[in-house]
């Protein structure tokens, strides 16, 4: 009597559809030798595929430490609420802001651009999935990924020559602490690293980020009062 010659994957998805990359392949032995074969040895018999192969790594996806380093050379100045708001008012300064869509349509200093430096996960490739499966470990069910668009839309709204604060949620620093020698490191600060990459020259970056901006009380409006 002989062993079945392949088995299907479980971890796939039903709707998947079986190529020879789906099976895990088992060697024909005859029932009463591969029973007495310890685990180990079994074990070697079966090749296991994956297709989830992890893209190259992308700008924003730098060391800290590297972007830490080119925003100090580039100049960037990090600056609190109430100058960023000065800032705008009296000097054409924008606010771009790097949050999701759905907090920026919830509340968003008066005249400021939304534009996400990450977006929810599109698309459904095996190493989409993977990741939407380690999120779903720690029980996020909304992952993000980097937004491929994020340069193309920064570009058809603002010149190079704009003046710009970058703003997110919590805002990161630069400024080394005992804490943090380093700083620690946020969207408004990874998106103002791809902006000078790209030639942007006056960039600036909110400390404290919008939750200092709502908490002392600075305008803020929502997308119907814009």
């Amino acid at each position: 009597m002989l062993a079945a010659s392949s088995i299907v994957n479980p971890n796939l998805p039903c709707s998947s559809r079986a190529s020879s990359s789906d099976f895990v392949s088992v060697s024909f032995r005859p029932l009463s030798v591969a029973k007495f074969r310890s685990s180990a040895v079994r074990k070697r018999l079966l090749t296991v595929r994956s297709a989830a192969t992890k893209p190259a790594k992308s700008p924003a996806e730098e060391e800290w430490k590297i972007k830490r380093q080119l925003l100090s050379e580039k100049r960037v100045r990090s600056v609190d609420v109430k100058e960023a708001f000065r800032l705008q008012n009296e000097n054409n300064f924008v606010i771009l802001d790097v949050r999701p869509v759905a907090e920026f349509k919830e509340a968003h200093p008066p005249g400021a651009i939304n534009v996400q430096i990450y977006r929810l996960i599109k698309e459904w490739t095996a190493w989409d999935i993977a990741r939407r499966a380690a999120f779903a470990f720690f029980g996020i069910f909304s992952g993000t990924e980097e937004n491929p668009e994020f340069m193309q839309d920064v570009e058809s709204k603002l010149s190079k020559d704009a003046k710009i604060i970058v703003a997110c949620s919590t805002g990161g620093t630069m400024k080394p602490s005992m804490n943090l020698p380093e700083g620690i490191q946020s969207r408004s600060l990874i998106a103002a690293y791809v902006l000078v990459l790209n030639g942007y020259k006056n960039v600036f970056h909110l400390e404290g980020g919008l939750y200092t901006w709502f908490k002392e009380g600075l305008p803020a409006v929502s997308l119907e009062e814009d």
